[in-house]
């Protein structure tokens, strides 16, 4: 059951923001700028990690889940180091997705040769 939970919920928050692609003027960039602020918003809240324990990967993985991450890093740090944790506590909290995605996307571009768009 906790598979088509997560499922469902992570499908309805991708159907959200295709939506709001489609109805609005909205670039891309912008958007995915919208869902961490709101990601971080719901998190300080104390909204979004209920929902997190009730839909599993379906909250968590989409960039509002990355969003509240960076919130919960952010406030760890805040409690730990103090001030100094406003600047360090969102870098340490995104520093294996944001690896991950650089050898990911790396590793990616050496077995499919990508090419520039003409």
């Amino acid at each position: 059951m906790e598979y088509i939970k997560a499922f469902v919920v992570g499908g309805l928050i991708c159907a959200a923001v295709q939506i709001l692609m489609d109805q609005t003027k909205l670039m891309p960039g912008r958007i995915m700028v919208i869902l961490v602020c709101l990601g971080s918003l719901l998190g300080a809240l104390g909204i979004y990690e209920p929902f997190v324990e009730w839909a599993g990967a379906g909250a968590s993985v989409p960039l509002i889940g990355f969003g509240n991450s960076l919130f919960k890093g952010v406030k760890e740090a805040v409690d730990k180091d103090g001030f100094i944790g406003l600047f360090k506590g969102g870098f340490t909290a995104s520093a294996v997705g944001v690896s991950a995605a650089l050898l990911f996307g790396y590793f990616a571009s050496l077995l499919f040769k990508p090419k520039m768009k003409d």
